[in-house]
């Protein structure tokens, strides 16, 4: 494709060139992320951990997943009572567990404990 001025423009790589090695511990990383998640998922669905708590004091590996993917993992909780709860306190089902303001996790907290 030629420009205007009758140069190619050059391509620009969204991401950066990693090496094989960053790349291996990435993938590490992010397979220890999941599993983490994972394993948080079943201790929500098994009734052993409070989501109020991990609302409250988010370990680091679950700041970056969505308040909503984390909710449904709540028993009781399906995809339309999870987002009348997230409506109601005015966070998008985008929102990351990291990303909640105080107001909003404060929020969050207390309507979930009242029903």
């Amino acid at each position: 494709m030629m420009t205007a001025t009758g140069t190619t423009p050059t391509k620009h790589s969204a991401a950066p060139e990693r090496s094989i090695d960053q790349r291996m511990d990435a993938l590490a990383k992010a397979n220890r992320i999941r599993s983490e998640r994972a394993r948080l998922k079943r201790e929500l669905k098994a009734g052993r951990l409070s989501i109020h708590t991990l609302l409250l004091e988010p370990p680091e590996y679950i700041e970056t997943a969505k308040v909503f993917d984390v909710m449904l993992a709540v028993p009781k909780y399906g995809r339309v009572k999870v987002n009348k709860i997230l409506a109601l306190c005015r966070i998008a089902p985008s929102k990351t567990i990291g990303g909640l303001s105080d107001r909003q996790r404060s929020e969050l907290v207390s309507l979930l404990r009242g029903r």
